[in-house]
């Protein structure tokens, strides 16, 4: 979108305008805890209800981050974790039920939403894979396919729905906001 898309303003259900940060880690705290939030080095932020911590280094992709942030999640006592990106203004914690029971059903490292497309950050992950993460940065590996295709993976069927959307033009957030009322 050439800017910073966790600070780009969307309307809540409501209608009030918030951040896509602020909205994302809104719904990920109705169903997680504690909420990490893995920020490049420098980037703004508002206040969040969530632990905010930096990459070490930029541009580097989510597949560090996400490593950084199954850390910081097995660190604090949990099994598995939600992986979200940011630019997903119409996620909802219904999405998250829907992943987090065949996820301690299967005992899998991995449930991913599969849409005819797999949707690697909007998935349930073991969070003793900041292991495998680490190892597969090692070997210069950068994508999330990456440690999907390396671990046990699980895929759950789900219609094409606006809780999976990413935004990544104007176009794409002009699609998934309500028609607003007159």
């Amino acid at each position: 979108m050439g800017r910073d898309k966790a600070t780009l303003v969307v309307d809540e259900p409501s209608g009030s305008p918030t951040t896509m940060v602020e909205r994302v880690v809104s719904v990920l705290r109705a169903r997680c805890d504690p909420v990490f939030v893995i920020a490049a080095p420098g980037q703004a932020l508002p206040d969040l209800d969530a632990v905010v911590l930096r990459d070490e280094v930029l541009g580097v992709g989510p597949l560090l981050a996400t490593g950084r942030g199954l850390r910081a999640a097995a660190e604090a006592g949990r099994r598995h974790a939600f992986v979200s990106a940011v630019d997903m203004p119409a996620l909802t914690p219904d999405l998250i039920d829907i992943l987090a029971a065949p996820a301690e059903r299967l005992d899998a490292d991995v449930v991913l939403p599969w849409d005819g497309r797999d949707h690697y950050l909007a998935g349930i992950y073991r969070t003793a894979l900041h292991d495998v993460v680490s190892d597969l940065l090692k070997t210069g590996a950068r994508s999330m396919r990456a440690l999907v295709d390396s671990v046990d993976t699980q895929r759950i069927v789900l219609p094409e729905q606006p809780a999976l959307a990413n935004v990544n033009t104007t176009e794409d957030l002009e699609a998934i906001r309500p028609p607003r009322l007159a």
